[in-house]
């Protein structure tokens, strides 16, 4: 059934359990929390094994001599589609109904159409086809994640957003692993992989499909584009909303550049003798060092009540590791680096995503809201190949690459502290 679009009325029925301005009360259970995680662990693995393998190989396969500059180009193309689709799809989401349920709906649709963006993008054998399939399929990956994260504003108490934020980010690199590792054991060219990516997703999704159930929204007058801009023009007006947004945006973004040429910088940087071997070693050191710092920071940061500290903190770690392959760029620094950039994102991930369901200024526009915050995490894997192929293609290389990684997280840690809000 075809949603109906509609402004949602004051009051919010669920047959989970109360859901006001306030934020729903009744907690998630471990098996919700669980295939949550595995939703997102799907996401991660699309989205990621992609930027970080299949597009790096695909293109050099299409373009040896110009990858650098194609790269950045599907890249920046994408960015500039999920810049649009993340706050329209979220906006259309809170204004939508069907007895499938107005999350399920976005996040099931926008998934299909996620994977079959996959799936062209990999039998495409020209630049401009990889950029066109590849930007396609951020159009399903904005609808997804447009109903994916606002089912924590609409399901989660607040003293468990830690712990569901830390289902979110701890299976990043978990997804990024698993797949490079599937990648390179079958030795998968990109089509395959590609393919392969896409059946994981969806079966990643399922389980969570069958067990959640919609909060249950009465909705009325219709949405014109004009109004859905003016309500993101209110959002970034409130200060505490922006700050958490800048401070997201910034942080994303040092990550982004950290990681995106990660392939690259192994085999033209370093000279390593197996680059693909190679970042699968520095992306398991990643991983563990994610999972560690991820679970523990979520439940930490519940138990104490306090966020601020946190995001802080773990912004800094972020920053140290770029600034650490700024000064001795080797394969060991890269691996103490990749474990320092991996604990450090998690942990910032998981406790920034609870900060953030606290500031949200309208609990009435929670897609919307967040389809905006969004943006702060999914534009910037697509901007940051524009910014460090112009800056690799300079006389300072990556040096100046990762040191931007450090000046970027650490100034993303001091905007946290606007937040007055928040603990």
């Amino acid at each position: 059934m075809l949603p109906d679009f509609h402004s949602p009325a004051p009051s919010l029925a669920s047959p989970l359990g109360p859901a006001t301005a306030q934020g729903p009360t009744a907690p998630v259970s471990r098996r919700w929390t669980s295939l949550y995680g595995l939703v997102w662990f799907g996401f991660w693995m699309a989205n990621l094994v992609p930027l970080q393998l299949l597009l790096p190989q695909q293109l050099e396969a299409i373009d040896p001599a110009s990858k650098v500059y194609d790269f950045a180009v599907v890249n920046g193309v994408s960015g500039l589609v999920a810049l649009l689709a993340l706050p329209l799809c979220g906006g259309l989401c809170d204004r939508s109904r069907s007895r499938f349920g107005r999350r399920r709906l976005w996040l099931t649709a926008g998934a299909v159409a996620f994977a079959a963006g996959q799936i062209a993008t990999g039998a495409q054998t020209s630049v401009t086809g990889v950029v066109v399939a590849w930007a396609a399929s951020m159009i399903g990956l904005s609808a997804a994640t447009a109903g994916l994260t606002a089912i924590i504003a609409d399901r989660v108490p607040e003293d468990q957003r830690g712990m569901i934020s830390s289902a979110i980010y701890g299976p990043q690199a978990l997804g990024v692993v698993v797949g490079i590792a599937l990648v390179s054991a079958f030795g998968l060219s990109p089509m395959s992989g590609f393919a392969v990516i896409a059946v994981l997703l969806i079966v990643c999704l399922v389980p969570f499909l069958a067990a959640h159930r919609d909060i249950v929204f009465t909705v009325e007058a219709p949405l014109s584009i004009g109004e859905l801009l003016a309500s993101m023009g209110s959002s970034l007006r409130n200060r505490e909303f922006a700050w958490a947004f800048g401070g997201r945006l910034l942080v994303n973004l040092a990550n982004s550049l950290g990681t995106c040429y990660t392939l690259y910088f192994l085999s033209d940087g370093l000279k390593v003798t197996d680059p693909a071997g190679s970042l699968l070693v520095c992306t398991v050191l990643y991983l563990l060092a994610g999972l560690v710092a991820t679970a523990a920071a979520g439940v930490l940061s519940d138990r104490l009540g306090r966020r601020r500290i946190f995001v802080a903190l773990t912004a800094l770690l972020q920053a140290a590791s770029g600034f650490l392959l700024a000064s001795a760029p080797s394969l060991t620094v890269m691996m103490v680096a990749s474990a320092l950039m991996g604990g450090g994102f998690g942990a910032y991930m998981a406790v920034d995503q609870a900060l953030i369901t606290q500031v949200l200024p309208d609990a009435e526009s929670r897609a919307k809201d967040l389809g905006i915050m969004n943006i702060g995490s999914v534009v910037p894997p697509a901007i940051a190949p524009l910014i460090a192929g112009a800056i690799i293609s300079s006389e300072h290389g990556y040096p100046l690459l990762f040191a931007l990684v450090g000046a970027a997280a650490a100034v993303g840690a001091v905007l946290v502290y606007r937040i007055r809000s928040v603990r």
